[in-house]
């Protein structure tokens, strides 16, 4: 079983789309506790039709996003203080949520979780893949 988590931040639509189908992706988890961006093509709306009309699933786990703060530190670099943060912010209910709820697409489906920062090691989705893995033990693959 593979997780895959994917980063928009220097890429269009089509390029992200052509790596998950690529990838052999089956779902998109959108973990951002906003699901808007400037970038042409990832607000929620407009992503989730983008990727249905490929055959791609879309899923949008506001729970699993950072909160503002951890965003803001995310923003100056400040990583450890984000991941601090967001490891409080997983054990509010609505994180457990979904969590559990990502757990279980994760377990029947070729999931990836979708978030801005192209790369993953001082992004919050790495600790929702490590998480996720822990639960299923499934492989992670940054695209």
């Amino acid at each position: 079983m593979i997780l895959s988590t994917i980063g928009y931040e220097s890429a269009t639509l089509p390029e992200v789309i052509a790596k998950l189908r690529a990838a052999g992706v089956e779902v998109v988890i959108d973990v951002r506790a906003v699901a808007a961006s400037r970038r042409a093509g990832f607000s929620k709306t407009m992503l989730r039709a983008s990727l249905e009309a490929e055959g791609i699933a879309y899923e949008h786990l506001r729970g699993l996003g950072t909160p503002k703060p951890g965003r803001e530190a995310a923003h100056r670099g400040r990583i450890t203080e984000m991941e601090a943060i967001f490891d409080a912010h997983m054990h509010t209910p609505e994180a457990q949520d979904g969590l559990a709820l990502a757990i279980a697409i994760a377990r029947e489906r070729h999931a990836a979780l979708l978030w801005f920062e192209a790369c993953a090691s001082g992004c919050h989705r790495r600790i929702v893949a490590e998480r996720i893995r822990e639960a299923t033990g499934c492989e992670i693959e940054n695209l």
